[in-house]
């Protein structure tokens, strides 16, 4: 027995990973209530069903592979023979590392066994959220098989393989001087890509940029479920924020790319973003007469944010918040004027999302960043440092590792069975279609 695996310390450091999992499960929630406000009445249960399958779909295939493909940053700086395939030998549900008790495990094998393995659940909910994000991006349109397919991929390769690559103390292209504390590029950048790919291939709802000859209309169904759900999702972020950190008891609080930093400046930072972003939201809804940039508005402050949610300034944390709503109705804008009916995901990727993370990289161009403690170079504690290029390489990166297997993923389906509801389930809505329920 190693009782120096569940020391008060450890179990602090693990539970604060609990608080983070779970967190993470408020948010599918609120994105949940957001998209079932958002759609038609007669689509409302479809929307709920497409929305939790989707995420047990993500987060199962993530528990058997995903965890795996992000520990190999680590196995490889730490000189593990063979550091691929151990990593899958090591993290998946089946494994000693994960079966055993922590108590049972030798710390010089598995430190901080519990953490580790509340942390692999922990990335297990990031999956599931980034698979939920897609869904929201499409919903009312798609098609439940290539919506499936599509979250299998995601959770089994590709929001894994980005996370491995930019998300971590060691991962490839922090080690360059990419920081990305919440990770907004591999969660955000990720799924607006998708989600726009997905969006330009199959179209715009009926209605929406031009008069349906039969008179559908995209129209919301519950202004309140909209403003609740936003609610969950702000309540949640600052304490997922709290799953970026490593902890060292008696020592110091690293961000997730070893920055130091404290649990009390996350925060601070959190909460003036999400601030900043609802007064700005709100300015905007009162200005466009678009009530939902009041529950918008939050999250696009937090997202142009979550980059440097550890290293960024009070002053500067508020004003990105006040900035990204403004950034995402621009991007929105946009959209619209090339038909492309996506008002939701693709605008927090590509206005706060992509500006925050570059704005960031000029802000704090030089500050130490990657490697991990009593390691030797190329893996050094703060060895790499932060740099515009590498933010921009970053996003450059996660939109190719998304658009090509979005791309590859619709043209399949348009090719065999169908990306697109029929045009006979969007006038009768899907309740009916698929459940039978009479519609409104």
């Amino acid at each position: 027995m190693f009782p120096e695996q569940v020391s008060t310390a450890n179990i602090l450091s693990a539970f604060i990973y609990v608080v983070s999992a779970v967190s993470v499960i408020l948010v599918l929630i609120g994105l949940g209530l957001v998209d079932a406000g958002l759609v038609r009445k007669n689509n409302v249960l479809h929307c709920w069903v497409q929305k939790i399958t989707t995420c047990m779909i993500g987060g199962l295939a993530t528990f058997f592979v995903g965890d795996a493909i992000w520990q190999w940053q680590f196995y490889t700086a730490f000189g593990t023979p063979h550091p691929f395939l151990q990593a899958f030998i090591d993290w998946w549900p089946g494994s000693a590392a994960m079966s055993t008790p922590a108590l049972a495990q030798d710390p010089k094998l598995v430190p901080g066994a519990d953490t580790q393995q509340v942390f692999s659940v922990f990335f297990v909910t990031f999956a599931m959220a980034t698979v939920a994000l897609i869904h929201s991006g499409t919903v009312e349109r798609i098609r439940s098989a290539p919506l499936y397919v599509m979250s299998l991929a995601t959770g089994l390769i590709f929001c894994p393989l980005a996370a491995y690559l930019t998300w971590g103390p060691l991962s490839p292209l922090t080690n360059n001087g990419l920081h990305d504390f919440e990770g907004a590029v591999a969660l955000y950048v990720f799924t607006g890509t998708w989600t726009l790919v997905t969006a330009w291939r199959m179209g715009p709802r009926a209605g929406v940029f031009t008069p349906d000859p039969e008179g559908v209309q995209p129209k919301p169904s519950n202004y309140g479920n909209i403003a609740s759900g936003a609610l969950f999702v702000f309540m949640a972020i600052p304490l997922i924020a709290l799953g970026s950190t490593w902890i060292t008891p008696g020592k110091t609080v690293y961000g997730i790319t070893m920055v130091p930093t404290g649990l009390g400046i996350v925060l601070k930072n959190v909460f003036l973003a999400l601030l900043g972003g609802g007064v700005s939201g709100a300015a905007l809804a009162a200005l466009l007469k678009e009530p939902v940039w009041v529950f918008f508005g939050p999250i696009a402050g937090a997202v142009m944010t979550g980059t440097v949610f550890d290293v960024a300034g009070s002053m500067e944390s508020l004003a990105f918040g006040v900035i990204g709503p403004i950034l995402a109705v621009v991007v929105s804008r946009v959209l619209v004027h090339l038909h492309i009916d996506e008002p939701k995901v693709a605008p927090l990727a590509f206005g706060p999302g992509i500006v925050g993370s570059l704005a960031g990289g000029f802000l704090h161009w030089g500050t130490g960043t990657g490697g991990f403690t009593d390691l030797p170079a190329p893996y050094a504690l703060d060895h790499a440092h932060i740099t515009p290029l590498f933010q921009l390489i970053g996003i450059i990166t996660v939109i190719l590792l998304s658009a090509v297997p979005a791309y590859v993923i619709c043209r399949v389906f348009e090719a065999t069975s169908g990306l697109r509801i029929s045009r006979e389930c969007e006038r009768n809505g899907m309740d009916v279609t698929y459940w039978g329920h009479d519609k409104d």
